[in-house]
């Protein structure tokens, strides 16, 4: 499996993770923000690797 797969894998269980936790605990639980950030930076590496060049603009 490519490291893209794992992080998508990885992206997938996190947003489902932060929903449960959200919708259980409140979205302004620190839980729920740790996740949100977490699938924030998750979400900003996927995108530097679909688009490696657009960095340089």
């Amino acid at each position: 499996m490519s490291t893209t797969d794992n992080l998508l894998k990885r992206i997938e269980f996190l947003r489902n993770k932060m929903t449960e936790v959200a919708l259980e605990k409140g979205f302004t639980n620190l839980e729920s923000v740790a996740l949100s950030q977490e699938l924030d930076r998750l979400l900003n590496l996927y995108e530097s690797m679909k688009h490696p060049d657009a960095h340089e603009k």
